[in-house]
Parts: C-alpha cells; sequence; structure tokens
C-alpha cells in the first residue's frame, strides 16, 4: 500500500468538498437573499389599471394612487357632476354612481337625484371649466378650481370661480369616490 498516494487522495479529497461546502453554502445564501426579496416585494406591486382616460402615465399600489390618476379621476368626476344639461344628467349620474364608496352611495345619489330634478323643471345647464387641479397623494384627494357656468333656457345666470375638493379611496384595485364637495375658493 502507497502511504503518500493515499494521502494525498485524503488532501485531494476534503478539498474538493470544502470547495463544494463553500458552492452549496453559496447556493443556500442566494436562495435566503431571493426569498428576502421576493417577501419585500409583495407588497408593494404595483397594478396597471386604467381610468376612464388616459392622459399622463400613472401608478398605483394596494392602497394609493399617483397624483397623475388622482388629477385624470377628479378631472372626469367634477365632469360627470359639473358638466351636465338636462338630457344628460340621468346616465351621469348613474356612471358616477359606479365609482362611489358604497357607504356614500345612498347619500350621494339622493344629491344627484334632487339636483337632477332641479336641472329638468328649470331647464338649466352647468358648464366647468377646470382651471387647476391640486393632488394630494398623501391624502388621496384633488381640489379642482375651475369656472362654473349655469345657463338656464339657453340663458347664462351665473359665471363663478368655484374649487371643489374630491376626495378618493382606493382598495381592491379600483378607485372610490369618498367625497365631492364645494370648499371656500381661496383663488379668485
Amino acid at each position: 500500500m502507497d502511504f503518500e498516494r493515499l494521502n494525498s487522495d485524503i488532501k485531494e479529497m476534503r478539498r474538493r468538498n470544502r470547495s463544494l461546502g463553500l458552492t452549496v453554502g453559496a447556493l443556500a445564501a442566494g436562495q435566503i437573499i431571493a426569498l428576502l426579496v421576493i417577501l419585500n416585494l409583495l407588497g408593494t406591486v404595483r397594478t396597471v389599471i386604467v381610468p376612464p382616460s388616459i392622459n399622463k402615465s400613472f401608478w398605483v399600489t394596494r392602497d394609493k394612487a399617483s397624483s397623475e390618476y388622482l388629477e385624470q379621476m377628479a378631472s372626469f368626476v367634477a365632469w360627470l357632476v359639473l358638466d351636465v344639461t338636462p338630457s344628460s344628467i340621468d346616465w351621469k349620474k348613474d356612471m358616477l354612481l359606479g365609482y362611489v364608496e358604497s357607504d356614500q352611495y345612498g347619500a350621494l345619489k339622493t344629491r344627484q337625484e334632487v339636483e337632477a330634478e332641479r336641472l329638468k323643471r328649470i331647464n338649466a345647464t352647468t358648464v366647468f371649466a377646470p382651471q387647476q387641479l391640486v393632488p394630494s397623494e398623501d391624502a388621496q384627494n384633488v381640489v379642482v378650481r375651475g369656472r362654473l357656468r349655469t345657463l338656464v333656457n339657453g340663458f347664462e345666470t351665473t359665471n363663478e370661480a368655484k374649487a371643489y375638493l374630491v376626495e378618493f379611496s382606493y382598495s381592491g384595485a379600483r378607485m372610490h369616490l369618498k367625497t365631492f364637495k364645494e370648499i371656500p375658493n381661496a383663488s379668485k
């Protein structure tokens, strides 16, 4: 038996075992890092959704939307609520109610039905021209400033600067309208 040859074979096997052990350790560390990255990304996945019309690129996460998306939705909601005629208010009301948060649905539906009846009774048209949109990503709302014209039987009765607060909640991959209300217009 050649002792020197056996001794060198044992050293060679130990060297190979060390390199295989380091390789297995590196692979295990890589798996752990990949798992941590995947777990970290689970909460921050952005879902691409389409608003009524696309004017700018935007992003949404699990519970927030970008200011660009808020602007687009606020201008759409303002158009549905404020830019109406006696013949368009009913279908715009129905479209708006599809975006309303469930706990606000009844109150907003009643408000829009009363407004529809009033507009039809006096044959009025309102036209809103947005001039400024001020979004807040943190609060998920937009202040919409512009001019609201009211025409009764084709004659202009008012043309005023107005401001409206449009508040949203984002859940279930969908934007919901929480509040649409007039606020004092600071920039007259």
